[in-house]
């Protein structure tokens, strides 16, 4: 069951923009999802998202 409170990416369009990417977790898992499709819940371990943001900053 995926959580209740979301919060948004500090790199989305802002606080009045639906574009953006939420990460929310709940009892040790994360879960993302893009605002405008909030129905749509991706489950993310702790190694894969920091693998994400570590390619979205362009980290090597």
């Amino acid at each position: 069951m995926a959580p209740d409170a979301w919060q948004k990416s500090s790199f989305s369009g802002g606080i009045d923009h639906d574009d953006c990417v939420e990460l929310a977790s709940r009892q040790g898992a994360f879960y993302l999802r893009e605002s405008d499709e909030p129905g749509s819940v991706v489950q993310i371990t702790s190694t894969g998202l920091a693998a994400l943001i570590r390619h979205l900053r362009g980290d090597r």
